[in-house]
């Protein structure tokens, strides 16, 4: 299996990064992967003095995929996720919906054990629920940063990038060049406060090049539910671009009139908040894959 280590990380996805490994269509790949602090508040004592910004939010990669080529669709399967020892939960008055109740205060960091699946919050269990917070190949145009989901992936912290989904993104340059990073054991819908619980980890991933789809936009699938991720400077736009994204992927690909995709959207829809922490709020709508199969089914009869 190729191996990608935590040596290889960038901070910007971009077209001009030098590959790290190369892969066939259909391979498996190993990406291992630091915290978003870049393991720098891990040692007990550390402070956010101790953390150096400019190295935030890093991603293993980029790998080169062969015959991945602008216009088509990289296909990932997420065959396993694992996470580190130590989390990194913490809170302060920079980013979220509590802000300014954090505001002057120092923040605070607490570092949990994880083990077994289960999180150590001060001698409460929690279940752990690991996820990809960072996955995304290269724009076309200029860099993008981690820190910043759009078209190409990226910053989405989505919950449902875990563990047997399969997620699908648009190739925009050739070998697609995907990067991946800023795992959570554990992160709450809407990340809220400040973060997940920041955590390194490894992440086994089956590649796979679809030619020529048409798709602009990030979708994912696990065994239940289709689903697309948006994003938008606020709220409002990225829950329109989510709710659109889904309606033309139902048209377009599963073949529904628009009818009965609106009307699925009205029955069975959920439109989720990923995260409001950073400036581009990411936002997902999810369908149930049975009534959409059971549509398609009617419809040819």
């Amino acid at each position: 299996m190729i191996k990608i280590t935590r040596d290889h990380v960038i901070y910007a996805f971009s077209r001009w990064d030098k590959p790290a490994a190369f892969a066939e269509p259909g391979q498996c790949v190993e990406f291992e992967t630091y915290d978003c602090y870049q393991g720098m508040v891990l040692k007990e004592g550390s402070t956010f003095r101790d953390f150096d910004r400019r190295f935030g939010n890093p991603a293993t990669g980029p790998l080169y995929i062969k015959g991945a080529m602008p216009g088509d669709t990289l296909k990932i399967e997420i065959w396993k996720l694992e996470v580190g020892p130590v989390g990194i939960l913490d809170i302060g008055g920079s980013s979220g919906a509590l802000k300014e109740a954090f505001a002057g205060k120092e923040p605070v960091i607490r570092r949990l054990s994880v083990k077994s699946g289960r999180i150590d919050y001060d001698g409460i269990d929690v279940p752990a629920k690991p996820m990809i917070g960072v996955i995304g190949v290269a724009p076309s145009g200029e860099p993008v940063g981690t820190l910043i989901p759009m078209n190409h992936g990226g910053n989405m912290d989505c919950t449902r990038i875990e563990e047997g989904a399969t997620l699908y993104l648009p190739v925009s340059v050739e070998g697609a060049l995907l990067s991946v990073g800023d795992f959570h054991a554990i992160m709450g819908e809407g990340e809220v406060a400040n973060c997940g619980v920041e955590i390194e980890g490894r992440a086994v991933l089956k590649v796979d090049v679809l030619p020529q789809t048409g798709i602009s936009w990030p979708v994912l699938e696990n065994e239940r539910q289709w689903i697309t991720i948006a994003y938008g400077s606020s709220l409002d736009e990225a829950a329109q671009r989510a709710v659109e994204q889904m309606f033309y992927f139902l048209c377009r690909k599963m073949g529904l009139s628009e009818t009965d995709a609106g009307m699925l959207l009205d029955m069975a829809g959920d439109l989720m908040i990923c995260q409001i922490v950073n400036p581009q709020k990411t936002v997902r709508m999810e369908v149930p894959k049975w009534l959409v199969y059971a549509m398609q089914e009617r419809n040819a009869s």
